[in-house]
């Protein structure tokens, strides 16, 4: 029997999706499904995301190590931002991790009580999130965290590089997965180069982490698959 795959494009469409029984993939690209698979891959013990800025300093008080951005910049008292770079080679082996972003936490907390389980994917990560859903035998849907409410292009060319993974095995369930789709097809050849014009892509360059955004669209350097246990992500 064929699955169904959706694609939600903003956390602000949820209500309209029945997750009871399926698979949340939750997506923030730029940046933070992106370093919660880095983070885990390179050896985080743990990460608990958070939707406030408070209850991730509540956690840092326990001896969490916390990471907090809003607007793409750290937020001041954290000892971490949002930089999937900032976990590599070990930095943080063995650490449990507290973290807090824009809509990438928030996208989580809106989801993980109704959904059957919720994973986290990324272009790091792209090819195990795929053949993990292959096994799993339920029908799937893709939240892009977006940008405050809105659409983004880089989370929907992720959810697209999902639906055409999994043509196999899900079909459509309406026509966002379809457009997701169609937009990755024309993108998967230079995803920096798509990405260029994207208004996230711009608002973080501003910052200065170009080095960050390539490595965002990096594709399957990573096997593991973060997923959602009670409220702790683990690998």
């Amino acid at each position: 029997m064929m699955h169904q795959i959706d694609v939600c494009l903003t956390p602000e469409l949820l209500h309209l999706y029945d997750l009871k029984g399926k698979i949340v993939v939750i997506v923030d690209i730029l940046r933070a499904t992106t370093s919660m698979t880095s983070a885990l891959a390179n050896g985080v013990a743990d990460i608990t995301p958070v939707a406030t800025v408070e209850a991730c300093r509540d956690l840092q008080s326990q001896g969490y190590i916390a990471a907090a951005e809003r607007d793409g910049k750290q937020v001041a008292g954290f000892e971490l931002g949002n930089s999937p770079l900032a976990y590599l080679d070990g930095a943080f082996a063995g650490k449990r991790l507290a973290m807090s972003t824009t809509n990438g936490t928030l996208a989580i907390e809106k989801s993980k009580a109704e959904a059957a389980e919720v994973i986290i994917g990324s272009f790091l990560n792209l090819l195990a999130v795929c053949d993990y859903i292959q096994t799993q035998q339920k029908d799937v849907l893709v939240l892009c965290a977006g940008w405050k409410g809105k659409f983004n292009m880089e989370d929907t060319l992720f959810a697209g590089a999902v639906v055409e993974s999994l043509v196999a095995t899900h079909t459509y369930s309406c026509d966002a997965p379809l457009a997701a789709q169609r937009l990755y097809q024309v993108a998967k050849e230079d995803l920096i180069g798509f990405m260029s014009v994207a208004s996230h892509t711009k608002r973080l360059q501003n910052h200065g982490i170009e080095k960050d955004i390539a490595f965002c669209f990096q594709l399957n350097e990573y096997t593991i698959v973060p997923k959602l246990r009670g409220s702790v992500l683990t690998k």
